[in-house]
């Protein structure tokens, strides 16, 4: 997919951050696992939907999940 942002430790210090795919910085930072995924969720949506793979402390991806883009409302 076009838009993957990756969710991993912080290599100093505590928590999580999250890293677009050909980046080298983080984009946000999570105190917690979960509060990174979700923060990663949403970034993804706002850019039209895309996929998130979770990474340990080696680089190997644990998991993933795909995000779809938000749903259009239809004019009333």
């Amino acid at each position: 997919m076009a838009n993957t942002r990756y969710v991993k430790r912080k290599t100093s210090g505590r928590g999580w951050e999250v890293v677009k795919e050909g980046h080298r910085r983080a984009t946000a930072h999570g105190a917690t696992k979960k509060d990174a995924i979700e923060t990663a969720e949403d970034l993804i949506r706002q850019e039209g939907g895309g996929e998130i793979r979770i990474l340990n402390r080696t680089g190997k991806v644990v998991g993933a999940t795909t995000v779809k883009r938000p749903r259009r409302r239809a004019a009333a």
